[in-house]
């Protein structure tokens, strides 16, 4: 209960944690990287693991291995069974889990300071030291199976693998995370032992912390419990080719339902490149910012078109997806998609003003702000900037960034990622003429 008193401190703000608190940086002779934001306000400490291992690892027709390797991680280990390690987990206040996106697998941990060296000693033991139980497989894998036949009643469920055949043909994108029940169905205990031994190395991997520890702790800690951990990943995390969509401009899911899903799509910029900020704000203009947003205001507040309609892009290693969706009435979809359509344009052609522009950069660097007050919330920004190697001073700067935005800077950007005929339309609902 103590953890979870403390927590609720820091997610409801009753603590504040500096966006200008320096971030440390130490590299380990094993190669792993460590990146620190010391805040002593809170005794507690949180970490996250980052490494190449995502989905786009996973081997050919075998979708949601990574998925899966991260759940095997933390539900037991050679020393304890399930049951066992979650009284272990439990007794000491201990919060651990894992997860994947498409470039990583991460390990998170969050622990009270008083536990810290129980924390990262069950932490190194999930990394270091798995169980790779049978029965525990075949329970999580048929736990997958279970979940996604059960999402094969959702629009969201179909709209994802389109995206995936329209702009990710033959790519390791193209998948979706948790995989597909074909693929997942393929897994065998030794996929996720191969993925393992390849992907799951502390060179190219980057361990963020924050909270009340400093560098000379955490690296005599990480030394005592990972300096034994050694190796490189078979294939490093730039060892990818930007993807190219396919010739194919739409696709239409038939399900019997009242509403209609709409999604139009289109690669977005990567994690590198140089507008990447700018269209952050851009994109909250267009569908990001919720009511604020010219697609929520056109669709939905002036026509009724919709409940909700955003918009958002995956920045990755390289290229990921640019999403924008909608739910509608089926009789709707036609007069939603042509105020869709005549945002976009209206915005490619210069129809973006400075007052549109400078809410969006104070609703951004607000919302900044308030990520900064979390403890999870900093050591996943520190992960990102570790793995995706952005400068030290990325989060000192962030603000200042877009605050530099300009006009100019989003205009170029509007004609470079908002021409409406360069989305791919994928519509899953009711058949309809088109």
């Amino acid at each position: 209960m103590r953890l979870f008193y403390w927590v609720a401190l820091i997610f409801f703000g009753i603590t504040q944690a500096q966006a200008t608190t320096p971030v440390q940086q130490h590299t380990m002779k094993n190669g792993l990287n460590i990146m620190l934001m010391e805040a002593h306000h809170v005794p507690m400490v949180a970490m996250k693991l980052i490494m190449p291992a995502g989905s786009r690892f996973d081997a050919q027709d075998k979708g949601g291995s990574a998925a899966l390797l991260a759940a095997m991680l933390t539900d037991h280990t050679v020393k304890h069974d399930y049951l066992a390690w979650a009284g272990k987990l439990d007794d000491a206040s201990i919060l651990l889990g894992a997860g994947t996106d498409k470039d990583s697998l991460s390990i998170s941990l969050t622990v009270l300071k008083e536990a810290m060296d129980e924390g990262i000693d069950a932490f190194s033991e999930a990394l270091l030291q798995p169980g790779w139980d049978k029965q525990r497989f075949k329970l999580k894998q048929q736990n997958t199976i279970s979940g996604l036949t059960k999402a094969q009643e959702e629009a969201g469920t179909f709209s994802a693998i389109a995206e995936g055949e329209l702009l990710f043909p033959s790519h390791p994108y193209g998948h979706p995370t948790s995989g597909t029940l074909d693929s997942v169905k393929n897994i065998t205990l030794r996929d996720l032992k191969t993925l393992y031994a390849q992907q799951v190395k502390p060179v190219g991997a980057t361990l963020a912390m924050s909270g009340d520890i400093t560098m000379d702790e955490a690296v005599k800690l990480v030394q005592r419990y990972l300096g034994n951990w050694h190796g490189a990943p078979k294939k490093v995390l730039a060892d990818i080719e930007k993807p190219t969509p396919s010739d194919k401009k739409e696709r239409h899911h038939v399900m019997d339902k009242h509403q209609m899903l709409i999604e139009w799509v289109r690669l977005g910029p990567s994690r590198h490149d140089d507008d990447y900020i700018t269209m952050m704000v851009l994109n909250h203009m267009l569908g990001g910012g919720g009511f604020g947003s010219q697609l929520m205001e056109e669709i939905r507040e002036r026509r009724g078109l919709t409940y909700g309609v955003y918009s958002y892009f995956q920045p990755y290693e390289t290229h990921g997806a640019y999403i924008i969706r909608l739910q509608t009435r089926s009789d709707q979809a036609e007069e939603a998609e042509v105020v869709l359509k005549q945002v976009l344009a209206d915005m490619t052609s210069g129809k973006i003003t400075q007052d549109m522009l400078d809410k969006s950069k104070t609703n951004l660097m607000g919302g900044f702000a308030q990520r900064m007050d979390s403890n999870r919330e900093r050591v996943g920004l520190l992960a990102m900037m570790g793995f995706y190697h952005r400068p030290l001073n990325y989060l000192e700067n962030w603000t200042k960034s877009v605050e530099s935005v300009t006009l100019a800077d989003v205009l170029q950007g509007a004609k470079k990622y908002l021409q409406p005929d360069d989305w791919k339309q994928i519509w899953v609902g009711p058949e309809q003429e088109r």
